[in-house]
């Protein structure tokens, strides 16, 4: 493995956020408030990997250089969509997540599930649009 793998990576880890805030999800639906905990805090330390390993490769192995979208023209302005909403939200899941996750640990049930109710599903929507912005870049139009 290389640094030139870190998107494939970066992606995989989405994908098991994705995973993991959804068994947090069905647990917590089903009582399990343990195992809601730690599904929780496994998808927030897998999302913070990737954050990392998207950084190191944003920064370092690319220079900050800009990706460009290699697909087709007219697919273009959807991704930029599907990019600007992902960016945004990504931006906004951090804070959500922590006062999440610190209300939960402090057992303030009531005021973590008025913003968990929020946070969920723009999580999901963040970790899921990452992996099909990853596969849109680097697997269906392959960058030349």
């Amino acid at each position: 493995m290389n640094a030139h793998d870190l998107p494939a990576l970066n992606a995989s880890l989405n994908g098991l956020a994705t995973i993991l805030l959804t068994a947090g999800w069905i647990f917590i639906r089903s009582g399990r408030r343990l195992a809601h905990r730690n599904c929780m805090v496994a998808a927030f330390a897998t999302s913070s990997l990737f954050l990392v390993g998207y950084l190191y490769h944003k920064f370092v192995v690319m220079k900050g250089i800009h990706t460009s979208f290699p697909g087709p023209k007219v697919w273009l302005i959807p991704y930029l969509i599907l990019l600007f909403t992902h960016v945004v939200l990504a931006m906004a899941i951090v804070p959500m997540a922590l006062i999440s996750m610190h209300r939960g640990w402090k057992e303030r049930y009531e005021l973590h599930k008025k913003i968990a109710r929020w946070t969920l599903p723009l999580w999901l929507y963040v970790s899921v649009t990452g992996v099909i912005i990853y596969v849109l870049l680097y697997q269906v139009w392959v960058s030349r």
